[in-house]
């Protein structure tokens, strides 16, 4: 039985959508013969076009991504290689639009995974149909991925374990937003929720919806406590994130 085309384990991101008229691909590959075949094959399909090729050695690769912009890059990597995942991240930081494709020879778990990291939306073995490809080129437009079955849990499972060791790294702030740091800097320092809402330009209502949110995100339940968590976290003034603040407007309402 044919497995089904696409793992909906990525939600949609609109940053990811392609045009619903035309999907436009790169297509990266070193051998040139495989590449015009596949390439004629997907020009076939009325929704499909090829905007162009490369080679994964092509000196000029990130800048014709960056030129062309994909909607889709197609890359072919060798199984025996070992350096899939920094060219993803080459690609992706090109054109961070662009949804990676990657077609091989086989299924490498530990690769596979790799790519997933680097942003791959798919890892197509060679052995599937074009019509199944095709169907993944447009699934992945559509915020979809695609990982072979039988390498999938794999894949969720460090993915999710990349998570939990991020989180265990994280320190208690990195829940707070940017500007929920700035108003948690002002108590460290001991201002009045007034004095916070003039350094900042903002409402004092909005000081007080800040202050609410961050004894929520932090699990306190008074400002002390917050003071108490933000210094144990060696929150200070040079972790401003904000930037400057700017001195030539009103305050909100």
């Amino acid at each position: 039985m044919t497995a089904p085309p696409f793992h909906e384990d990525k939600p949609m991101d609109p940053g990811h959508s392609c045009p619903v008229d035309m999907v436009r691909l790169l297509m990266v590959d070193d051998h040139r013969m495989l590449t015009e075949a596949l390439t004629n094959r997907l020009s076939a399909t009325p929704d499909l076009w090829v905007v162009g090729q490369s080679t994964t050695h092509d000196p000029d690769l990130t800048e014709t991504v960056a030129r062309l912009r994909p909607d889709v890059i197609v890359i072919d990597v060798e199984p025996a290689g070992t350096a899939t995942r920094e060219l993803l991240e080459r690609l992706t930081a090109a054109w961070s639009s662009a949804n990676i494709v990657v077609l091989t020879a086989g299924n490498h778990g530990e690769r596979v995974v790799d790519a997933a990291r680097a942003g791959a939306a798919a890892w197509v073995p060679k052995e599937r149909g074009a019509e199944e490809l095709t169907g993944i080129l447009r699934g992945v437009c559509s915020g979809h991925s695609w990982f072979p079955p039988e390498v999938l849990g794999t894949v969720l499972r460090e993915l999710r374990e990349d998570v939990r060791r991020a989180r265990d790294r994280s320190g208690p702030l990195d829940v707070l937003s940017n500007r929920e740091r700035d108003v948690l800097l002002g108590m460290t320092e001991g201002k009045r929720g007034d004095q916070i809402a003039a350094e900042l330009l903002i409402s004092a209502q909005t000081v007080r919806t800040h202050t609410r949110s961050i004894l929520t995100k932090l699990r306190v339940h008074s400002r002390l406590e917050a003071v108490s968590v933000a210094r144990a976290a060696g929150l200070r003034a040079a972790e401003h994130t904000s930037g400057i603040v700017p001195v030539q407007r009103t305050p909100r309402r």
